[in-house]
């Protein structure tokens, strides 16, 4: 009997010791999430700390943080038993990013200096502003698209809908404690802007997209065959793990690098470029390294989204974060309110164009939605596309930003919609396909 009380004893001994030290190495990731989100959320919006963790920092592990704001040195600072400390710091028109090992005097010196505009945004009519025109357009069901906005609330843990026909009309809809100048996080929606910036510096004659990537470090290997639009189109062939349910490549480059850029570079090549077909948040920051190394200097590169893409379609509230090293977190940190989020899906649906000025190249929306090759139709360059996913039944123009927890901006061309949907769902929780085809159902054609 002692032996078999000795074995057991030593059995719960090792599960215990397993599980400390599962915990002590995936600290750092969930204590990071938490300090970033919680920062982010804390000094871009006005929502409590309460707030933020009862809905965006409830789940397991990352409610095992022990989290506390320093309002006056705006920063964030997230532990797990006294262990794996993570502090995010926040910098004016760069929002927060996670220190990691970096040096924060260095960090809080980083800053935007480009000013946002329009300033008077009530007084200019949508969509450059938010003055709203008075008249419905001929078509328009008014009683059924309240209808179908309001059934977006009904599930999902909807946080905010916005409708914009053409760019004459536009409708939104928000949760309790959200409004139309609440900043959301995009999440993944901000890959799709990073290529907007390419797109723009490839107007400008500075960057080709059918070019190898202009990265040095791949010079002398198999990895100097990378094109920029492998990494645009997901097909690079880098190593990677898009998994965010444990340690893995994405979460610790989003959570335990200072420079996630280089930790993405550093990979070695699996597969040759162009032959697979593997969504990774690691190629996207790639992207970012590669728009600071173009511009060349960094006060112009942390000035260059608000001046060439923000305030060119009056995204006033669009707030692009940095990780330490101060290169764009393109994959996933984009924070803007939803009628900000709207306006950037117009520009899609007017091809590039604002207001008769041509923000994007001529050709770019058709190159962003034509399908990557081994996608199954269901990618182009940063963008989804409905051709693949059928995530909206009988529409298979439709293509869209998609973001974690259910974000999403829809582009409609042949209904003129841009259809805007921000939340807080798993997977399966809300059901895009009747969303959208309900408000689709209040347009005649």
């Amino acid at each position: 009997m002692k032996k078999v009380k000795y074995i057991i004893i030593l059995i719960v001994l090792g599960g215990i010791a397993y599980g400390a030290n599962y915990f002590i190495a995936r600290a750092p990731i969930f204590t990071g999430y938490a300090a970033k989100d919680l920062a982010s959320w804390t000094f871009l919006t006005n929502r409590t700390q309460a707030d933020i963790e009862k809905h965006d920092l409830s789940f397991f592990p990352v409610n095992l943080s022990h989290n506390v704001i320093y309002p006056k040195k705006k920063e964030v600072v997230s532990t797990f038993l006294g262990m794996a400390k993570q502090v995010a710091v926040y910098r004016p028109g760069l929002g927060c990013t996670l220190l990691a090992d970096a040096n924060k005097d260095s960090v809080m010196q980083q800053k935007m200096t480009e000013p946002v505009l329009p300033t008077d945004p009530d007084t200019i009519y949508w969509p450059m502003g938010d003055k709203m025109r008075d008249s419905i357009p001929q078509g328009v069901d008014l009683q059924k698209l309240n209808a179908a906005m309001d059934s977006a609330f009904n599930q999902g843990n909807t946080r905010a809908v916005v409708v914009a026909y053409d760019t004459i009309f536009m409708r939104d809809k928000y949760a309790k404690g959200f409004n139309k100048d609440t900043r959301i996080l995009g999440w993944s929606m901000t890959k799709s802007i990073t290529c907007s910036l390419i797109g723009i510096l490839a107007k400008e004659g500075k960057l080709n997209v059918d070019a190898p990537a202009p990265i040095k470090e791949w010079a002398d290997d198999s990895r100097k065959k990378i094109r920029l639009e492998d990494l645009l189109h997901q097909s690079s062939g880098l190593q990677w793990d898009e998994n965010y349910g444990d340690i893995s490549d994405v979460t610790v480059m989003l959570y335990h690098r200072a420079n996630m850029a280089k930790y993405v570079i550093n990979k070695p090549a699996v597969y040759p470029p162009d032959s697979l077909w593997y969504y990774s948040s690691g190629n996207t920051n790639v992207i970012s390294e590669i728009i600071r190394r173009t511009i060349g200097n960094n006060q112009e590169y942390w000035n260059f989204p608000r001046k060439v893409l923000f305030n060119k379609i009056g995204m006033r509230s669009a707030v692009l974060e940095t990780d330490a090293s101060g290169n764009f977190v393109g994959s996933s940190y984009c924070f803007a309110t939803p009628r900000d989020w709207a306006r950037f899906g117009l520009l899609y649906l007017q091809n590039g164009t604002w207001q008769g000025k041509q923000i994007l190249p001529k050709g770019w929306v058709k190159y962003v939605t034509t399908p990557a090759r081994k996608s199954n139709d269901q990618y182009g360059a940063q963008f989804w596309l409905n051709k693949g996913t059928h995530e909206i039944k009988g529409y298979p123009d439709i293509y869209y930003c998609d973001g974690f927890h259910g974000q999403r901006v829809f582009i409609i061309p042949s209904r003129d919609l841009v259809i805007v949907r921000m939340g807080l769902n798993s997977e399966g929780q809300f059901d895009f396909n009747k969303f959208v085809t309900s408000i689709l159902a209040a347009f005649k054609n």
